[in-house]
C-alpha cells in the first residue's frame, strides 16, 4: 500500500483554491488514491462548529488572541480525529488552508507576537507537519474582485481592509521563501487550467516520494 500524505491548498482569497482541489482530486482518484478533502478551520464536527463562530462577520468584537485560540483547538481536533487516521490508512489528505494560514493572517497581518503564535500551534501540531503546502498566490483587490464576481457574503478575514490582506500574503510568501522544502508557490493570476497544471507538476512529485 502506498504511504499516505497530506497536500494543503492555501493562498490568497479569490486565488481559486476550490478548483485546484477538485482538480487534484479527480487526479489523484484517477490514479487509485482514497482522496480525503478536509478544510481550516473545520474538518470535523467540533472544528465545524469553531469555524462559525471564527468566520462569523457579526463577532466583530472576537480578540485576536480568542481568535488565534480557536483556530489551534480546531486544528488540534482536525489532526487527531480526522487527519492522522487517514494519513495512518495509506489515503491523501487535501486540505483547504491550514497553519501556514495562522501565521500569514495571526501573525503578519494581525501583528501577533510570532513567539504566540508558535506556542499555539506547536500544541496543536504536536509534532505534525504535511508534506507540501501549495500557496496560490494573487494580488488580494484582484482576489476581493473574484469573491464578489462569485455573488458570495465575505466572512470575517475577507471583510478586512485591504492592508490586512496585502500583509497575510506577504506572510505567505516569506514563508515559502523561508522554507521551499516546504512551500510551492504557483502564480494564480492565470487561467484555471494553467494554475491546476502547476499544481499537478508538485503533486507527481509527492506520489513519486510517497510510492
Amino acid at each position: 500500500m502506498s504511504k499516505g500524505f497530506m497536500l494543503v491548498c492555501d493562498g490568497s482569497n479569490g486565488a481559486g483554491k476550490t478548483t485546484v482541489i477538485k482538480g487534484i482530486e479527480a487526479y489523484l482518484t484517477s490514479k487509485g488514491y482514497e482522496v480525503v478533502l478536509t478544510r481550516e478551520p473545520g474538518g470535523t464536527e467540533i472544528g465545524e462548529k469553531i469555524r462559525e463562530v471564527i468566520l462569523n462577520p457579526e463577532t466583530p468584537q472576537m480578540t485576536d488572541i480568542a481568535e488565534l485560540m480557536l483556530f489551534g483547538a480546531a486544528r488540534a481536533q482536525h489532526i487527531e480525529e480526522k487527519i492522522k487516521p487517514a494519513l495512518a490508512a495509506g489515503k491523501v489528505v487535501i486540505s483547504d488552508r491550514f497553519d501556514a494560514a495562522t501565521f500569514s493572517f495571526q501573525h503578519y497581518a494581525r501583528g501577533i507576537d510570532l513567539k504566540v503564535i508558535k506556542t499555539i500551534n506547536d500544541l496543536a501540531l504536536n509534532g505534525f507537519k504535511p508534506d507540501m503546502n501549495l500557496i496560490l498566490d494573487l494580488e488580494p483587490e484582484l482576489g476581493l474582485q473574484r469573491v464578489q464576481q462569485r455573488g458570495e457574503g465575505l466572512d470575517r478575514l475577507e471583510d478586512e481592509k485591504i492592508d490586512f490582506l496585502k500583509r497575510a500574503r506577504d506572510g505567505y510568501l516569506a514563508q515559502a521563501n523561508a522554507q521551499p522544502e516546504l512551500f510551492t508557490v504557483v502564480d494564480a493570476r492565470h487561467s484555471q487550467e494553467q494554475v491546476l497544471q502547476q499544481c499537478l507538476k508538485v503533486v507527481d512529485s509527492l506520489v513519486m516520494r510517497h510510492s
